[in-house]
């Protein structure tokens, strides 16, 4: 009976994303990255208290592949430039980082990794907050 439950919620869930991925914009499908990141990195560490390997190493997989074929995958190295370039070297720093957290079961790496997404997270926030401000009319004759 409880796996009937936990299997139900798992198809909610996967119908929530599914369907909040269809109706996303471009900025809000690159915070969803953020955060699927943030959530697999809070599992894994859990699991690596928890002395659950295998489970702490599918978490930091799935971290790895969201930063490597969501966040860094969705760069737009021509447009870009150098910000772009920049982001890319620490969308890799990250996924070493991630890969030797694994290898050596280190929770301070997964910590520094999850350090620097917020940050990433809530720099990519503020783009959209900003962007949505609009600007006063003596400022547009500019």
């Amino acid at each position: 009976m409880y796996g009937t439950a936990n299997n139900a919620i798992s198809a909610y869930q996967r119908v929530s994303v599914e369907s909040g991925v269809e109706s996303a914009t471009p900025h809000k499908l690159i915070l969803m990255l953020f955060e699927g990141a943030h959530e697999a990195l809070a599992k894994a560490k859990m699991h690596l208290q928890h002395g659950e390997i295998a489970a702490k190493g599918q978490m930091l997989s799935k971290a790895i592949m969201i930063i490597d074929h969501g966040l860094k995958a969705s760069l737009d190295m021509n447009a870009g430039g150098d910000l772009a370039i920049k982001l890319q070297s620490l969308y890799d720093y990250m996924s070493h980082r991630l890969f030797l957290a694994n290898i050596e079961n280190n929770a301070e790496i997964i910590d520094e990794v999850h350090k620097l997404l917020s940050e990433l997270y809530e720099a990519w926030k503020s783009i959209k907050e900003f962007s949505n401000t609009t600007v006063p009319a003596e400022t547009t004759a500019i």
